[in-house]
């Protein structure tokens, strides 16, 4: 990227010898040059993998969804002693959170609710697809499918890695709006551990038999 140095290279040797005029080609060229180098610097700023703080808050503004929650979530608070709540389970306490839950999403998860938002804007409004959607946001160790109760009603099944306490409260909670319009979502399957749930005469990474599949727990939509 050009800087000073190179707009005075380019004056001819007469003009190099006159202090005030060099001065000033140095006074507008540099100006000009690091106003180019900040626009240069925004995509990078402002991108969704590398935005923090308030850069990644900007982006939120552009896709349609703030920081905070709508009310304190619950329950999603490091602890050691509380099952699902442990080491890169539950979320830290900052100095400024309320006790009685977390009202703003740290970039991390503020940052996978993003995702979740820009997938669901470019949603053609199938269940393969939002499928497909929530894949992407969870990773790859985690696998999601959703049953169709044929009563305008679904299940969502949670396979693989399990989610954090804090976007398994974010999903359950209605964060993430990856459903027909009209449909409503009757239960959350979520693994106690790592693996597919439990199910009768199925062999795959979403659901296996006895000695491989695991006991869900319930979450009602």
């Amino acid at each position: 990227m050009a800087n000073t140095d190179d707009y005075i290279a380019r004056l001819s040797a007469w003009h190099r010898g006159k202090p005030r005029f060099v001065a000033t080609v140095t006074a507008l060229c540099g100006a000009a040059a690091s106003l180019r180098e900040l626009y240069g610097g925004m995509p990078a700023a402002f991108d969704l993998d590398l935005a923090v703080g308030a850069q990644l808050d900007a982006v939120g503004r552009w896709v349609g969804l703030d920081r905070k929650v709508r009310t304190p979530i619950a329950n999603v608070y490091f602890s050691h002693d509380t099952d699902g709540l442990g080491f890169d389970q539950g979320v830290w306490q900052g100095p400024f959170d309320p006790d009685n839950g977390l009202t703003a999403l740290d970039d991390d998860t503020y940052r996978l609710l993003l995702r979740a938002k820009i997938g669901a804007n470019h949603w053609d409004g199938t269940l393969e697809t939002s499928a497909a959607i929530l894949e992407r946001i969870f990773g790859g160790g985690t696998h999601v499918f959703i049953q169709d109760n044929g009563d305008m009603s679904v299940d969502i099944g949670v396979a693989g890695t399990p989610p954090s306490a804090l976007f398994l409260a974010l999903l359950t909670g209605g964060y993430i709006p990856l459903k027909p319009e009209g449909v409503r979502i009757s239960y959350y399957v979520i693994p106690s551990n790592e693996g597919p749930l439990f199910g009768f005469d199925v062999q795959n990474h979403y659901i296996s038999g006895f000695d491989s599949g695991l006991w869900g727990s319930l979450f009602a939509g």
